[in-house]
């Protein structure tokens, strides 16, 4: 099985936003990245919108051809933009207005939840939730009838970059009994958030993620070699 990489191009509208006109064109970079392989292009709906807006997710649902991984909030607004824009895949994330990124997975508890991921799947949108790297939420996500679930990567990314070797192992260690678990429910397993060169060949040890989900990286490391090069590194390391 040959993992995907999901390309999010949240920044580049950063970018684009800090001067309040129309550069960089998201259109473009997402036009880019999938020119140089990516298999999906990953953007998060803030409620504020403070990078993508709902009218970029519409005007690049037209004008790609690669599925669009919408990442939104569990709230009602979204639910009904998503259901309008009908992307392929819905990665439902936890959203605070302070935060830079997302800090961490999502409370799967909250009581809409499992209504929401029905009315996604009943438009056949496959949904995942992000969520922390632990069996217990991996066993609610399959309950709550989620059909895969995205890791939070963060602290492994981090241990992994500080050269804390016995953090790395740990982490490591947990993300491959999501992985195990998510095999046994039959759930897709995906993994994201803080993901570098590096951090993506170390996880090539556990076998069958279906999909790599990284955006920041990209788009810093992009400043420096460009997008072309950038992805095409991160496909090499995926599928070699």
């Amino acid at each position: 099985m040959k993992a995907k990489l999901g390309v999010n191009i949240d920044h580049v509208a950063t970018l684009r936003n800090a001067r309040g006109e129309g550069h960089p064109d998201i259109i473009s970079a997402a036009k880019e990245v999938i020119k140089s392989g990516a298999d999906s292009i990953t953007i998060h709906v803030r409620e504020d919108q403070r990078h993508i807006k709902k009218t970029d997710a519409l005007i690049l649902k037209k004008k790609i051809n690669k599925p669009i991984n919408l990442e939104m909030a569990p709230t009602e607004d979204m639910l009904r933009f998503a259901l309008k824009l009908k992307p392929k895949y819905v990665c439902i994330v936890p959203e605070k207005r302070q935060e830079i990124t997302t800090e961490g997975g999502l409370n799967l508890n909250q009581k809409n939840l499992k209504n929401i991921i029905q009315k996604l799947k009943n438009k056949k949108i496959e949904v995942s939730l992000f969520i922390n790297p632990n069996l217990k939420d991996v066993k609610r996500s399959h309950i709550l009838g989620a059909n895969a679930v995205e890791i939070h990567t963060g602290a492994f990314a981090s241990s992994l970059k500080n050269k804390n070797k016995n953090k790395v192992n740990i982490e490591f260690n947990k993300i491959k009994q999501c992985q195990i678990e998510c095999q046994n429910t039959h759930m897709k397993f995906n993994v994201g958030h803080g993901l570098t060169y590096d951090s993506a060949a170390y996880l090539k040890k556990i076998k069958n993620i279906n999909e790599y989900n990284i955006g920041h990286f990209i788009i810093g490391e992009s400043l420096f070699d460009g997008f072309s090069k950038v992805v095409k590194k991160f496909k090499n390391i995926l599928v070699k």
